[in-house]
Formats: structure tokens, sequence, C-alpha cells
């Protein structure tokens, strides 16, 4: 089994398998880059600038308005699910720019390894295999009892990305547009920017978003309800044992 590597940023936790030392130091800055342009926590940042009125979005770097427009994007593809903007008005990318960073340091291990994953705060990308011909795989922990796995999704080869949803951990920290559905919800998709905007935008909506997200079959959902059902679309039923497909 390769070592682990983990580093801090964007107030999570970010861990490599398959990484060198130098491919590490790759990835973190690839995290430092898109936190200093769009962290809300930082005043310095382009996004704290734009937010305190301090620089117009339409001065700002192209990059940082390209983000904004994949947002845009997301928020028309989910019918609103899925937002940048926060209920003040405040434009916040942080839905998809850790997806994004996930992204690009994909890419910078993809130069010095075959099999590789990075995990960082519930979002997950993998390339290959753990060992010959093992898929690397994810456990699913159940948002009502946190200590307990419920289900195992195998990321299968070549390439495959999953991303967890949800208010156990932080809270209510999803911009939620009617009364609570879904309280957790995981996605699998080809890449991480759907995995990560989708299960946002699932537990943010309710049961007609979720068939709308998953109706042309393009991504697996597993999604706990706050009634205590859980939703899952076929592919994703074999993960959890209690999962009933809706």
């Amino acid at each position: 089994m390769s070592s682990v590597l983990t580093f801090e940023t964007m107030g999570t936790v970010v861990s490599l398998r398959g990484a060198t030392p130098e491919a590490a130091s790759e990835v973190r800055a690839v995290f430092a880059g898109y936190d200093h342009r769009y962290s809300l926590y930082d005043p310095s940042s382009v996004l704290s600038r734009v937010a305190a009125g301090a620089l117009r979005l339409a001065d700002a770097p192209e990059e940082v308005r390209d983000v904004y427009s994949l947002a845009l994007d997301w928020r028309e593809r989910t019918g609103g699910a899925f937002t940048p903007h926060r209920p003040d008005g405040v434009i916040d990318l942080s839905g998809v720019v850790k997806a994004l960073a996930i992204r690009d340091a994909g890419v910078v291990l993809d130069a010095v390894a075959d099999d590789w994953m990075i995990s960082a705060g519930g979002d997950v990308l993998a390339r290959g295999h753990l060992r010959d011909d093992e898929p690397w795989s994810v456990g699913v922990v159940d948002p009502s009892r946190r200590d307990t796995i419920v289900g195992v999704i195998r990321l299968d080869a070549p390439r495959r990305a999953v991303a967890t949803s949800g208010t156990a951990e932080r809270g209510e920290h999803i911009w939620r547009r009617a009364a609570p559905t879904f309280v957790q919800a995981t996605v699998i998709a080809d890449d991480i920017v759907t995995a990560d905007v989708l299960a946002t935008a699932v537990v943010a909506g309710d049961e007609d978003d979720l068939r709308r997200i998953t109706s042309d079959g393009g991504v697996d959902v597993l999604a706990f309800g706050a009634d205590g059902r859980v939703w899952a679309t076929p592919g994703a039923s074999h993960s959890v044992g209690r999962a009933s497909v809706r």
C-alpha cells in the first residue's frame, strides 16, 4: 500500500496516495493558488475584494470570471438547486473551487504515477488501482451515526470521482431553497466537479431535484433523507444494504 501524504488547506485536510514528495508540493501549490484567489476568509483574495466592493467582478482576472461562469452554468443545469450566491447576494464559489483544485491536482499526479488517490474534505478522485486489480474504495458514513460505515463504494479504473455533501459534520452550511429533504448525498461520477456540485445540489434540493439530476444515468447517487429513508440509483444501491431505489 502506498504511503499517505497530508496537508491542511481550504479549511480541510488533503490526503494523497501515490504521490512523490515533489508532486505533493505541486499539489499543495495548486490548492494554495485556488485558496488565495477565492477564499472569503482571506481579505486579500480576489473574491473577498469583490465581496467588499473594492474590485468589480468585470475587472477581476479572467480565470475568476470563468469560474463564476462555470458556477452559473451549474445553477442552470441543476434548476437552481446549486447556486454561487449566498442568501445575502455575495458571490461564493466554494461550491466549485475545491473540486477544481482536486481536478488540477489530478493532472499533477498523472505526470508521476498511474495509480493514485486524492481525498479532500469528502471529495475523492482516484486513478488506477490500490494494488494489482483491487480498486480504490471509499466508505460511506451513516449521517445519523458518524462512527458507522454503511457502505463501500469501489472506484473502478481508469478514473473515478466521488463526493459527499451533508450536514452531519459541519451543520447547516448548505443554502437550501426548501425544507430539508436530504441530510447527506454521495455522488459517483467520471469527474470530480460534477460529483461535488451535484452532491451539494441534492442536499440543497428536494426529491424532484434528485430525479432530475439522476434522469440521464450519467451519475450514481446515494442520498439519505431527513425522514430516515435512503435513496439510491441502481449503480449505487449495492453499496449500502438498506438503500431503497427510487
